[in-house]
């Protein structure tokens, strides 16, 4: 990785390569939902939708159709800490799609007519994630865990706070939080650095201000049961509990104890729940790490009758996690199919983009791939065992189940690891 800094602040960070035929290009923007007033709630899910919809130079219809009339591609998307708008590209139409991006970023118009309708389209966007229960447990599980803390809200906001943003609102929010001290332009692909800072040089030198610090008040972990009746064929689950956060030197064996825990189908979740017991298509096991805080959650989809059983057999598995950790050839897999999904997730210029900048964003560094791999290879069975039994004394265990009981209860006693 190659880094540069412009005088007002903005970070540019490349990586080359040149035996892919792509350049990936994003601008990111340290400014999520957890940076956001209650009652702007969904504003930078907003503003992402609303840089797609009209410059002065061109039509939201023209921005698709002049990017993919080349075969490439335009997206954007909006996290809890940051948002990214980036294009894909063959590298000889480069300087048409870093004018394009340019372009959207710093002379959007905010027409009123494509606001109306685009609050339309998020509106239906939230509709979707309540209508979609393997992705609507994640957001009760989220308002539940850390209940009272912006981490826990819907990054696309909700319906209330969707409906009363103005014009006026998105405007102020881009003043005050797209300063250039915020921004990261992260490229990957065939180019050469110098020049691509040149071209940043050229298009982003002449934006001022400065945002400085965001508050971002750590959040407090919540335990308990939090059930949601809904008529549905299968019962959503998810469990979890507090872990490490985004730079952490413990993320490592974070890393190895999600995996065996359950990142694949050779995990134990996957082999005791679904392989032995038949309860369940779907388990899976995931890191939700963010810059001061971070959960190690657990979801299934399963029968009502199964849901006790389901979530007893997961929190056992992280007390025996915390009382033993891993077998050496768990220990041993976990590491090798971290390391080959790391190498096989990077195929591509878009997802080296991502790396680059990330590591920029949460470490002011580029973090090498063979330093990733020699961490990784270091973890110890104890350091695993230490983690797990970290996590599960430092918080207590919660859990959040949708669906149709049938009439059935859960005894919160369950998330109990002891």
């Amino acid at each position: 990785m190659k880094r540069s800094v412009l005088d007002n602040g903005i970070r540019i960070v490349t990586e080359q390569f040149s035996h892919v035929p792509s350049v990936s290009i994003g601008i990111w923007v340290e400014n999520g939902s957890r940076y956001e007033e209650a009652a702007d709630g969904g504003i930078s899910h907003y503003i992402e939708h609303l840089l797609f919809k009209g410059t002065d130079r061109r039509s939201a219809a023209g921005i698709s159709q002049e990017i993919e009339g080349v075969g490439g591609s335009i997206n954007a998307f909006t996290g809890a800490e940051y948002t990214c708008y980036y294009v894909k590209i063959l590298r000889e139409h480069v300087p048409l799609a870093f004018d394009l991006l340019a372009d959207i970023f710093l002379h959007s118009v905010f027409d009123p007519s494509e606001i109306e309708r685009e609050r339309t389209v998020i509106l239906q966007e939230i509709a979707h994630g309540v209508d979609t229960p393997d992705e609507y447990i994640h957001d009760l599980f989220k308002e539940h865990f850390w209940r009272g803390h912006p981490l826990s809200r819907q990054i696309c906001g909700t319906e209330e706070t969707v409906s009363a943003l103005q014009r006026d609102d998105f405007l102020r929010f881009i003043r005050a939080r797209y300063g250039p001290d915020r921004i990261v332009i992260a490229a990957a692909g065939d180019l050469d650095h110098d020049e691509f800072v040149i071209r940043t040089r050229e298009a982003f030198g002449g934006l001022t201000g400065a945002v400085g610090p965001l508050d971002g008040v750590g959040p407090t972990s919540h335990g308990g049961l939090a059930m949601v009746e809904k008529p549905l064929e299968q019962v959503q689950v998810c469990v979890g509990l507090p872990t490490v956060s985004q730079d952490d030197p413990r993320r490592y064996a974070a890393f190895v104890l999600d995996t065996a825990l359950g990142g694949g189908m050779s995990s134990r979740l996957f082999q005791e729940i679904r392989e032995r017991r038949g309860l369940a298509y779907a388990v899976q096991s995931f890191l939700s790490c963010y810059r001061d805080a971070g959960y190690l959650g657990i979801y299934a989809g399963t029968t009502a009758e199964a849901v006790p059983e389901v979530i007893g057999v997961t929190v056992g598995e992280l007390g025996r996690l915390a009382a033993n950790g891993l077998e050496p050839a768990e220990l041993e897999r976990a590491k090798n199919q971290l390391k080959g999904n790391m190498l096989l997730g990077l195929e591509t210029s878009t997802s080296r983009m991502h790396r680059v900048a990330t590591c920029e964003l949460y470490f002011g560094r580029d973090i090498p791939l063979d330093e990733v791999a020699r961490e990784i290879e270091a973890v110890t069975n104890t350091q695993v065992t230490e983690l797990a039994a970290y996590m599960v004394a430092s918080g207590p265990v919660a859990g959040a189940v949708l669906g149709d009981l049938k009439g059935r209860t859960v005894d919160a006693a369950l998330l109990s690891p002891a």
